[in-house]
């Protein structure tokens, strides 16, 4: 098997188009499972790698990128117990770190990373799912420890992390709000959400929503001066939680009403190894909730190749999509 080819998108230098090429296809190592990839998405994190402007995200080039992935598995490593050959399997698996990424037939992955396929959900819409469901669950879940009746308010609610943030927040019984343009708000409003326009001041939608007591929790996906307002929309001893927390902020609103902050860093098991098991329970969690009709991710209807992933890559960064972007690699 360490004789096979296999094709792969590839990165040569920052900022440079994706080059084709056939490479050796990988063997599984202890703990690893090989998966052959059916799709992988694309993620705004994926377009700062490739620009060489998340620093945060270090991936040495020429590289093959692709953070997230769905597929099958070919053959496991000496040691893995948790699937077996034909189990249909999703992650995020690579992409930063020196670890292969997505945009390839093949990835030999640390089957830590990896939870069983939802039945419901098609290979794209599994792939769609990984990094944002990742980075929601931690922040709710994990660093807030999200309770039933609670009020959440999701800044930038119809975003790749925001839309799953509030179906994680509906599942759990608690009530969620999300800010939006007036174009976001159907689909905010489908999943379940108050509509809150994203221009409007956060006294103003403090005062309407909450009666001037503030959200239980916030959770920020957009950083920033969203990140600031969101200090000022959180109720005394409320919790603040972000996933873009760069920037220089002040503290003094937060710590007037006695409210907590928390930051996630999904990457971490990536780039340093330690809590990869928690990403696989956690992505338990999302078959889970997706089997039980809970979790619907969006994804974009266009399709994507190998070859026109470069196409992907430019409809995001245009801004000009309708969900999540998917590249077909089977």
């Amino acid at each position: 098997m360490a004789n096979m080819l296999m094709q792969a998108a590839i990165l040569e230098k920052i900022g440079s188009p994706f080059r084709i090429a056939t490479v050796a296809r990988p063997s599984p190592l202890a703990g690893q499972v090989l998966v052959r990839i059916a799709a992988s998405a694309v993620n705004p994190l994926d377009l700062k790698i490739r620009a060489g402007g998340a620093a945060h995200a270090r991936q040495l080039l020429p590289a093959i990128l692709g953070l997230d992935m769905a597929g099958t598995v070919e053959a496991v490593g000496p040691g893995v117990t948790g699937f077996c050959r034909g189990d249909e399997v999703y992650g995020m698996t690579g992409g930063v770190g020196g670890i292969q990424g997505s945009l390839a037939e093949y990835a030999a992955v640390d089957e830590r990373l990896l939870a069983i396929k939802p039945a419901k959900l098609s290979m794209r819409e599994a792939a769609s799912l990984p990094l944002a469901f990742i980075t929601a669950w931690e922040g709710l879940v994990d660093r807030v420890g999200i309770q039933p009746d609670q009020t959440v308010l999701i800044q930038g609610g119809a975003g790749g992390v925001g839309h799953i943030a509030i179906q994680i927040v509906l599942a759990t019984g608690a009530r969620a709000y999300a800010t939006g343009s007036t174009r976001d708000q159907v689909l905010i409003e489908r999943l379940g959400a108050t509509w809150i326009d994203r221009n409007s001041e956060a006294k103003d939608y403090v005062s309407e929503h909450t009666d001037g007591r503030g959200f239980d929790i916030v959770y920020d996906t957009v950083g920033g001066a969203v990140l600031d307002a969101s200090f000022n929309a959180v109720c005394r001893f409320g919790h603040v939680v972000s996933a873009l927390g760069w920037g220089t902020h002040a503290l003094a609103p937060l710590s007037f009403r006695a409210a907590s902050y928390s930051g996630v860093f999904t990457l971490l098991p990536l780039l340093t190894g330690d809590g990869r098991t928690r990403h696989g329970e956690i992505l338990r969690e999302a078959t889970r909730l997706a089997e039980a009709g809970r979790l619907a991710p969006k994804v974009d209807p266009r399709r994507f190749t190998l070859a026109t992933v470069g196409e992907a890559y430019a409809a995001l960064e245009g801004r000009k999509t309708d969900g999540k972007l998917v590249v077909d690699i089977a």
